[in-house]
């Protein structure tokens, strides 16, 4: 009983704040009709250019949608924010299907002497790298096919080390004997890639047709047979 009336308590506020978010949405003038066009571009731009400044994620284009005019373009207005970006430290980048402030690559060694490096950066060792790189272009994958990439077991630990920084989930259970799960990388893995879909990847059939990876030999633990060093460093007890 008690239960049934903090639920339709919780109920009756959540339509409470969604009525005010709704009459703040009708409150908040988006058109600027009112302006001249030169002065409504540019409180658009400022607008957006805020918002994405403020945000610690990547902002995408269905919020911004919601500050400026319906006939507003995004893409143009980010194009013209970025062209007064230009000679900035810093830029507005597409990234994890969204945009992002982000100081530019010529100042890194200048933000690491003053304040360090990313520590999840720091975290990922090589062998964390190529298991993502792996995971990118061939999910969903089983722990399976990536131990034939490596000729080592992956571990659970492994696994859960990039799981547990944000990298990967777990993605459908494979349609194999045993139907194991299989991963796929995340939002964060974009994020810390700096790319803003899959799609950004290097394109894979390009580096099949140049003879560089093929997921025939990856899964035959014919790439890279002599990276010994690393394979040491993926490997781990299986913990079944």
């Amino acid at each position: 009983m008690a239960e049934a009336v903090r639920r339709r308590g919780g109920s009756r506020s959540d339509e409470r704040r969604s009525g005010e978010r709704r009459s703040a949405d009708q409150l908040f003038d988006r058109e600027l009709d009112h302006l001249p066009p030169e002065a409504r571009w540019r409180e658009w731009m400022h607008r957006v250019e805020a918002t994405i400044f403020a945000a610690s994620e990547p902002v995408n284009r269905e919020t911004l949608a919601r500050i400026v005019g319906k006939s507003c373009s995004i893409d143009l207005l980010i194009d013209d924010i970025r062209e007064e970006l230009r000679g900035r430290p810093y830029d507005l980048v597409a990234v994890a299907g969204g945009w992002k402030h982000l100081t530019r690559p010529a100042y890194a060694d200048a933000i690491r002497s003053a304040v360090g490096g990313s520590e999840r950066a720091a975290d990922l060792t090589q062998s964390e790298v190529l298991v993502l790189m792996c995971i990118g272009y061939f999910q969903p994958i089983t722990r399976a096919e990536l131990s034939s990439f490596f000729g080592k077991e992956i571990s659970r630990d492994f696994i859960g080390h990039l799981r547990g920084a944000g990298l990967i989930a777990s993605g459908p259970r494979s349609p194999t004997p045993g139907a194991p799960y299989t991963y796929v990388t995340t939002k964060e893995f974009l994020l810390e890639f700096g790319l803003d879909t899959l799609r950004d990847l290097p394109d894979f059939e390009a580096l099949e047709d140049a003879g560089l990876l093929s997921k025939e030999k990856l899964l035959a633990g014919e790439i890279m047979p002599d990276f010994a060093g690393v394979r040491e460093g993926v490997g781990g007890e299986l913990d079944e």
